[in-house]
């Protein structure tokens, strides 16, 4: 399980500082929630966390944040494999203009993943969730056909169950995944990014466009992962941040103001802007 801990992080869009020099752990096997008011950098922060913030104009970023104790932002990191290792799903899902199955397919593909791997790492996720689950670790799952076909097909279904997925789809797995529901290709997008095996799953307001009972289910893959996965959301909506969060980290203003576990944050917040932001005193 990776540790991310990230030191002194500033950003700035020009001569607007999004995000004031920050220092913070995020806990593992536990959902991390970023809450706070529209425009203080909750999603900055959580693209800085990928490097995805590289890619907007005008960009400065100073400080340090370390995953598995490699800073991703020395001049030598690879951000390819950061990429891989980081999975974010983003607000409004986006599917691949291709078919349910090939969206699933797409990442092995392209990380040139083999079959044998894919398949090693799937039963390792298996054993590690059941364990946790108070299950017998020595359940099989079944075994995959033979060769790269085979092997992707298991991947395709085991990712589409893990995001709880495939029982909807698994009749038309070859049909273009634009014509799922916005709330399934959520699903799909989670599927997507699990299948090239990340270790961190970064969400921006994963919930924000989808229906109650979508939203219900996304929030239900993610406890069910939490133990296998580093899990960071942003969230605007604190009903779902009390639901979810084990940890919470609040921004106003480009200001880290509190973070803690989630119990206490809720409770009993130590800063009057906290406080005033969940009584709903400020939004």
């Amino acid at each position: 399980m990776p540790h991310i801990s990230v030191r002194k992080l500033a950003v700035s869009y020009g001569s607007h500082q999004a995000l004031k020099e920050m220092s913070v752990d995020i806990p593992d096997g536990q959902i991390t929630a970023v809450i706070g008011p529209s425009g203080c950098g909750k999603s900055t922060f959580l693209k800085s966390l990928n490097r995805l913030v590289d890619l907007y104009d005008e960009i400065s970023v100073s400080g340090e944040v370390f995953i598995d104790e490699v800073n991703i932002y020395d001049p030598r990191a690879d951000v390819l494999a950061l990429r891989k290792k980081v999975g974010f799903l983003s607000q409004r899902p986006f599917a691949l203009p291709m078919s349910i199955y090939d969206n699933i397919a797409y990442g092995p593909r392209i990380h040139r993943m083999k079959g044998r791997q894919l398949v090693e790492q799937i039963q390792q996720l298996h054993r590690s969730i059941l364990l946790q689950n108070g299950e017998d670790p020595g359940q099989k799952l079944a075994t995959p056909e033979e060769g790269e076909k085979g092997a992707m097909d298991f991947v395709v279904e085991y990712y589409l169950k893990l995001s709880g997925l495939w029982e909807e789809v698994k009749d038309r797995l070859h049909e273009p995944a634009s014509r799922l529901s916005i709330g399934q290709q959520q699903r799909l997008a989670l599927a997507r990014a699990l299948a090239i095996e990340p270790r961190v799953i970064l969400a921006d307001e994963p919930t924000s466009a989808l229906d109650p009972l979508s939203a219900q289910l996304v929030e239900r893959q993610f406890q069910l992962l939490k133990k296998d996965y580093t899990i960071v959301v942003v969230t605007h909506i604190l009903r779902q941040a009390r639901r979810i969060a084990d940890y919470v980290i609040f921004l106003y203003l480009g200001e880290l103001v509190e973070h803690g576990p989630a119990k206490r944050v809720f409770s009993s917040p130590r800063d009057p802007r906290t406080r005033a932001y969940i009584t709903g005193e400020i939004s």
